[in-house]
């Protein structure tokens, strides 16, 4: 890879261990993908959880932390994904022994390195959302696919230890979609009837990403009708980014890469495959939704806004949430201060719900949750938990938040 020469005196370890060591470790990823050079980036986006950590990874941050602080503070603003921990909740929850220390070893160190501790997934939609062609170093996928192509800036799948090296060097390598290449539209859908809500566009986002055979697959929608909103959009691009495992999309005349057919392909369309409510309803289908006790009722993944939030206060006025039904809605620090200036928090807590802070599900030991509970069949309205949390153990159902909140007050899925 070529260097410039700051580059050279980083590797050289003239600005300190840290970004010495980390700029060696991304120059191993820049190789593997043939990366010519490196390109700056203006923020990062890293993974603070306890359960992703770990051990070793709280023991590199013990040791970043410990470096003379003009050699450990990151290069760029830097914020972080959800922790694994509400330590209002953490007991009532089940969360094991040791969680609270461990996550809150994790907060120190980052804050000694500079990292504002945001807690979110959707900080595009609270704290900094980038703009058109700016390059980042993001490392939750639903966040990356949703600055692709939503915002058009650049962005690979960055794992927790690359978006920390990003955030200390300010670089990550000149690959993959940050170059022009491969951002450019490869299978093309045309939706034969428009999404009626925020779960239909999650479903639509599974459904196709199922389809996808690869990371450098770019979906583009054709006809969506009229133009989807931000949480349309992240619910799409979460379940697109989980099920196909693709940072980026195109919507022809609303993703901004995306003015036309030819701009979005770079050139001719492939064959146009169909996506209608026939294929959304099957994908429904794939859930059990048998008439069984629901344990746990999740509103996660990605964290909700304050309109969602809203919404779900809106369904549970007047009415109780089931004694064996637990109801949960995660959602970022701003989004929930947010919310309960407005009085909806107050409104989902009285109907019997509760408000998660700075946290999504499936990052909160799910497991150990699950046994400490006695949590099994777990509905939600979010395709890309729904996708996740079967690997923890649990039965999930996929329904709208309509359908949601009448099994969380039934007890039953109706």
């Amino acid at each position: 890879m070529r260097l410039t020469d700051f580059e050279d005196a980083m590797l050289a370890g003239e600005m300190g261990e840290p970004r010495r060591f980390a700029l060696e470790q991304q120059m191993m990823v820049g190789r593997f993908y043939d990366a010519a050079d490196f390109v700056e980036v203006t923020q990062a986006h890293v993974m603070g959880d306890g359960e992703a950590v770990g051990e070793a990874g709280v023991a590199l941050l013990r040791r970043l932390a410990a470096a003379p602080e003009t050699d450990r503070r990151v290069s760029v603003p830097t914020v972080t994904d959800p922790r694994g921990v509400d330590r209002a909740k953490a007991r009532s929850l089940g969360q094991p022994a040791g969680a609270e220390e461990r996550e809150a070893e994790i907060v120190n160190a980052l804050d000694a390195m500079g990292v504002l501790l945001t807690d979110t997934c959707i900080n595009y939609q609270t704290v900094l959302p980038p703009v058109f062609g700016e390059h980042v170093a993001f490392g939750d996928t639903g966040s990356v696919v949703y600055a692709n192509a939503v915002c058009g800036a650049r962005s690979n799948f960055e794992g927790g230890p690359a978006a920390l090296w990003a955030a200390l060097t300010g670089r990550t390598p000149r690959y993959g979609y940050h170059l022009d290449r491969a951002r450019r539209g490869t299978r093309a859908f045309r939706v034969k009837d428009r999404p009626r809500g925020l779960t239909d566009w999650g479903a639509l986002g599974g459904l196709i990403g199922r389809r996808l055979q690869s990371y450098w697959e770019v979906p583009v929608l054709l006809d969506a009708g009229a133009t989807p909103g931000s949480d349309a959009l992240k619910h799409f691009g979460a379940a697109l980014a989980s099920y196909g495992s693709t940072p980026m999309f195109h919507i022809v005349g609303v993703t901004p890469e995306a003015p036309d057919e030819t701009a979005a392909f770079g050139g001719p369309p492939p064959k146009v495959e169909d996506a209608s409510f026939t294929n959304i309803n099957e994908f429904y289908g794939s859930f059990e939704a048998q008439d069984e006790p629901v344990d746990v009722v999740v509103f996660a993944a990605p964290q909700l806004s304050l309109l969602e939030l809203r919404s779900l206060a809106d369904l549970l006025d007047g009415r109780r949430v089931n004694a064996g039904t637990a109801l949960l809605a995660a959602t970022s620090p701003e989004v929930a201060r947010a919310a309960e200036r407005a009085g909806i928090t107050g409104r989902i807590v009285a109907a019997g719900g509760a408000v998660l802070e700075g946290v999504c599900f499936y990052q909160m030991y799910a497991r150990e949750m699950a046994a400490a509970n006695d949590w099994r069949r777990l509905v939600t309205n979010s395709a890309k938990l729904a996708n996740i949390i079967g690997g923890y153990g649990y039965e999930p159902v996929l329904a709208p938040m309509e359908r949601c909140v009448d099994a969380a007050v039934a007890g039953r899925l109706p």
